[in-house]
């Protein structure tokens, strides 16, 4: 089974910031999974628990933010755990350039949520912690959803 994971936080910082989001899509022959952990439902257990039986870990610059990031705040190095593509370097290799958005309408990967990035992100995630915005939750977590997803998308047009 094929895991693609990306993580979304209160900021940049691991030592200050928290994890506010876990995104997780598992694949596997016909079989696929969407897992998402979101506040309290970050604990060690709950990621783990969907990830057994991996065999690949994929993500979008996680060997430096989201492998780091998850490790300092829960305690669990997925590096060396499982084995680890990280599809930033995949796309270098191949002449593609910037964050996963911009690689995507390089390569013409369909994104119904154009306007949200990271930072639209933590707003929408304070919007739904200070004033109960349920509708700034699912946005984030559609969001959230949207790039795990097309992680998958992206490595099928880089390694297949």
């Amino acid at each position: 089974m094929e895991a693609f994971l990306d993580i979304e936080t209160t900021g940049l910082f691991p030592n200050q910031d928290a994890i506010t989001v876990i995104g997780i899509y598992l694949t596997g022959g016909s079989r696929t999974r969407f897992v998402q952990l979101v506040g309290g439902r970050i604990t060690p257990g709950n990621l783990l628990d969907p990830l057994q039986g991996t065999t690949m870990l994929y993500t979008y610059n996680g060997s430096r933010f989201d492998i780091p990031f998850i490790h300092r705040r829960l305690g669990i190095d997925l590096a060396a755990m499982y084995d680890h593509c990280d599809l930033l370097f995949e796309c270098r290799n191949n002449d593609l350039r910037g964050g996963l958005k911009s690689v995507e309408r390089q390569l013409n990967i369909p994104r119904k949520l154009k306007e949200i990035n990271g930072l639209e992100a933590i707003r929408l995630w304070w919007r739904y912690i200070n004033s109960y915005d349920e509708k700034a939750l699912n946005l984030l977590l559609e969001y959230n959803k949207e790039d795990v997803v097309n992680l998958k998308t992206l490595r099928d047009r880089l390694l297949q």
